[in-house]
């Protein structure tokens, strides 16, 4: 059984849009697994029959917009069905001396209320497992039972899901992605929000670290399993002729600066080409010196498309628990350093400044030919091709 929670806040209109695209990805994602399966969706709930209940669990809990997930019995909508399967359940977790609680719902099923459920399985538990006490407040125990008019349902665990929105209801976004633990995070966020989502990684050549790319396309290819079944691209630019121009300025501290706005300028032109609502980054607020408040407002005046920052106000170890959580962590990344950021950069770039200098660099014309030869990868189900 799937439940979902913040999808039932919409319209009657967009609840049915959102459950349907939920639904769809999880077909999806059962069909990349090659499992088998039956999926039913009566009011409020969302049913998947299949002859490998765990495997299909564990597949749904990883869908965006999903809450939970239990594995069932389905029995008659009856109290005589629903205690039987009940008994069974607590036979398996209950032992003596331990304590318990029954929680029951009842909706389309006439002849009886919730409590009325709830006091006769608990009742038919006690006549099972004697020693066994009933604690509603605290229980060690809990067995839940729902009688719907498609039948009963009887489950005593539940299995988180991400929640958030289903992927694909909201739009395309485009997402920087670098080596690092903060930007893929931040496009799982929002893919954890619907955005249909495309990454763009700003490739260093020879000013980067030799593991970089292959961190790049570690993390391109973890985010890829939120999403089973669906193609995800990485758009990937050529920063090198950037770098030798910004690197052969006489003053450094302006570097990470005019480096972030660059890539703000040429994401955004990628974007507009392919109609994508905003740009998505890994930013953090005073974490190193471009993201600063003062710096973010210089860089984010570089494109007139949104910029998204879902980590805004996330602490650092708030992060790493979360990359952690996803699988995009990599303890040992191996060299990953960048040779054009300078020793001491400026945490407050005046913005005239840096106007000035970008004219003088011509940036809109290495912009334009940054995206004129853009590399193109594909990921799905955690694999990764290079498409053009």
């Amino acid at each position: 059984m799937i439940r979902y929670s913040e999808i039932f806040l919409k319209s009657e209109p967009v609840k049915r849009r959102f459950i349907s695209i939920m639904i769809e990805n999880i077909r999806l994602a059962l069909e990349a697994e090659g499992l088998s399966y039956r999926i039913e969706a009566p009011r409020g709930r969302v049913l998947i029959y299949g002859d490998e209940p765990r495997q299909i669990a564990g597949v749904a809990a990883r869908t965006f917009g999903v809450a939970s997930v239990s594995v069932c019995t389905v029995t008659t909508p009856d109290i005589e069905g629903i205690s039987a399967a009940a008994v069974e359940h607590a036979k398996r977790r209950l032992h003596p001396g331990m304590s318990f609680a029954v929680r029951a719902r009842r909706s389309g099923v006439e002849g009886f209320n919730s409590q009325e459920l709830a006091a006769e399985v608990g009742s038919a538990i006690l006549d099972r497992i004697s020693d066994a006490r009933v604690n509603l407040t605290a229980p060690d125990y809990e067995v839940f039972v729902e009688a719907r008019e498609f039948g009963g349902l009887v489950y005593d665990e539940k299995i988180d899901g991400p929640g958030g929105l289903p992927y694909g209801t909201q739009g395309e976004v485009l997402c920087l992605l670098s080596a690092g633990i903060d930007s893929p995070v931040a496009s799982w966020l929002m893919m954890r929000r619907g955005c249909r989502m495309v990454h763009v990684n700003m490739r260093g050549g020879r000013f980067g670290g030799a593991d970089l790319e292959r961190n790049v396309l570690a993390n391109h290819a973890r985010l890829s399993t939120w999403i089973p079944g669906h193609p995800l691209d990485l758009l990937v630019v050529d920063m090198e002729p950037f770098f030798e121009v910004i690197t052969g300025l006489k003053e450094p501290r302006y570097r990470c600066i005019l480096c972030k706005r660059f890539m703000l300028r040429v994401a955004g032109i990628l974007a507009r080409e392919r109609g994508a609502y905003a740009l998505v980054n890994g930013d953090n607020l005073g974490q190193v010196a471009s993201q600063t408040l003062a710096n973010m407002t210089v860089i984010a005046s570089a494109t007139s498309i949104p910029v998204l920052r879902p980590l805004i106000g996330f602490d650092k170890e708030e992060i790493i628990e979360r990359a952690r959580a996803i699988g995009t962590f990599e303890p040992h990344p191996g060299s990953v350093e960048c040779a054009v950021a300078p020793r001491y950069p400026s945490t407050a770039a005046p913005a005239e400044t840096i106007a000035r200098i970008e004219e003088e660099i011509g940036v809109a014309a290495l912009a334009e030919q940054a995206t004129g030869a853009v590399q193109r990868y594909r990921a799905k189900n955690g694999v990764i091709e290079l498409v053009e």
